[in-house]
């Protein structure tokens, strides 16, 4: 298991090493150019929005009569137990959601051409070309990688929805930073697996039916584009390299998973 965790999480540099190849940079143009506007975008959302959402968690006490002065104290208490046990929670949780959100978004921009530089990514990896088709997205291309992402969609807020409910509940919810980052990892692994095995007519179900039979590696490859999407600068390249290390772990693994 922690042999799978770590090839996976190895990917992502092999996908990183794939993308700057001479034949494969010119299909990482478009996908690199969403990733920077969407980021971007991101980056600044939460740097505005980020501490008043927190500070939203717990509003200011209205003024006191004398005689309830001890509520001040309360007060004080609650807010210190909001700092150090429910502000590590949300923060994960918001900023999981919002960076998820704008990955979602950049990739259902982006689906036609990830699916194209998969193809070429696999065609560099085998020297087997997946067919004789354009060098651009086709109708049906965008047709399918368009219902594949809404269908990682509506898993996600199901996941989500569940995910929020446990947070909610006092004790349990102890537990909640850790499980919405392995929950993130995993889905940012369906995300990207998604790409090779489409081009081989995976639908998203089959994808993720064959992505548990190989948890260790899935979660490994998903902690890496995590790691990469949330490190500033690198992170506008997390997507291109996601997409080629995925396309690396479908065509070394793919009797694993297929």
């Amino acid at each position: 298991m922690i042999n799978n965790l770590f090839k996976g999480f190895g990917h992502i540099f092999s996908g990183l090493k794939l993308i700057s190849n001479p034949g494969i940079r010119r299909f990482v143009l478009i996908p690199l150019s969403i990733n920077i506007a969407l980021f971007g975008g991101a980056t600044w959302y939460l740097f505005i929005k980020f501490d008043e959402w927190l500070s939203s968690l717990l509003p200011g006490l209205p003024d006191l009569p004398s005689w309830l002065s001890w509520l001040e104290t309360v007060y004080g208490w609650l807010e210190s137990l909001i700092y150090w046990i429910f502000y590590p929670m949300f923060s994960v949780m918001i900023l999981l959601v919002v960076f998820y959100t704008f990955t979602f978004i950049a990739n259902l921009i982006a689906a036609p051409f990830n699916s194209l530089l998969a193809e070429k990514v696999e065609k560099l990896l085998t020297n087997q070309p997946l067919g004789d088709g354009p060098g651009y997205p086709t109708s049906e291309m965008i047709k399918r990688s368009i219902g594949s992402e809404l269908g990682k969609l509506l898993y996600f807020i199901k996941w989500w929805v569940l995910l929020f409910i446990f947070t909610m509940i006092p004790g349990i919810n102890l537990a909640a930073p850790f499980l919405w980052v392995l929950f993130g990892a995993w889905m940012l692994s369906l995300e990207y697996l998604d790409y090779p095995m489409s081009n081989h007519g995976k639908f998203f179900k089959d994808i993720n039916k064959q992505a548990i039979s190989k948890r260790s590696l899935s979660f490994g490859f998903g902690g890496g584009v995590m790691l990469f999407s949330s490190i500033p600068v690198i992170n506008l390249i997390a997507m291109p390299a996601g997409v080629a290390g995925a396309t690396a772990v479908w065509v070394k693994h793919r009797e694993d998973i297929s």
